[in-house]
């Protein structure tokens, strides 16, 4: 019998979303990081191609993982993984197609993304159906917050704009390097220095808080010795 972690709901979000963010921390994804984020629309609607397969991979996964003989999981999981992808790319040509378009190869290659297989025999092998299901929320919330975010700095720097709406004006010059994919590694390597620094500080406060209750612990303890 598999042996579960008892993890709850918020530490499940907590970790998927940002301690262990596919992109902020793993750097994982990087393929359509880099190639569809010229835009915070295209970024969203990659990311949720990528969440809608990540809930439905670790599902099955979950619910099978007992079936499934230890020697043959990884293919197992890829074919899983891969049904769901062709779903899902199905969808987008038949509902969303001028998105299918912009998006081309990058939806099929949501296939060998290390990120989905690496929860589909991390996590959804190893838990419960409703845990699997949180962590893919998780997973793919975290994985189109970085999408977005990227997309955002490209498209607000590469042509003074967000989601079509102008910010810096008519006479904002297009800066064509961050459209490009170069200006994905300039903007994502800004973006992951403000995270560590966030981080650091957010660790620092947490470290003195953990050492005033400590402390305020204490006191009465040597009053009352």
């Amino acid at each position: 019998m598999i042996k579960q972690d008892n993890l709850s709901a918020k530490q499940i979000f907590g970790d998927g979303f940002w301690h262990n963010n596919v992109i902020f921390a793993q750097l994982l994804g990087m393929c359509p990081l880099l190639g569809v984020t010229t835009s915070v629309e295209n970024g969203f609607w990659m990311g949720v191609a990528t969440l809608l397969v990540l809930l439905g991979s670790n599902l099955v996964v979950s619910l099978i993982r007992s079936m499934i003989p230890a020697a043959v999981r990884i293919p197992a999981y890829i074919t899983i993984i891969a049904a769901f992808v062709t779903l899902v790319d199905l969808a987008m040509n038949a509902w969303m197609h001028e998105m299918y378009l912009i998006l081309g190869l990058f939806i099929p290659l949501i296939v060998v993304n290390c990120a989905i297989l690496g929860r589909a025999e991390a996590f959804a092998s190893k838990h419960s159906a409703k845990d699997a299901l949180y962590d893919a929320l998780a997973v793919g919330a975290g994985f189109i917050f970085a999408l977005m975010l990227l997309g955002g700095v490209r498209e607000l720097l590469g042509r003074g704009e967000l989601l079509g709406f102008s910010i810096f004006g008519d006479d904002y010059p297009d800066v064509l390097m961050f459209i490009l994919p170069p200006g994905a590694f300039i903007s994502l390597g800004f973006i992951l220095a403000a995270i560590n620094i966030l981080n650091s500080r957010l660790e620092q406060r947490r470290k003195e808080r953990a050492a005033a209750e400590y402390k305020t612990a204490k006191i009465p303890a040597l009053e009352t010795a």
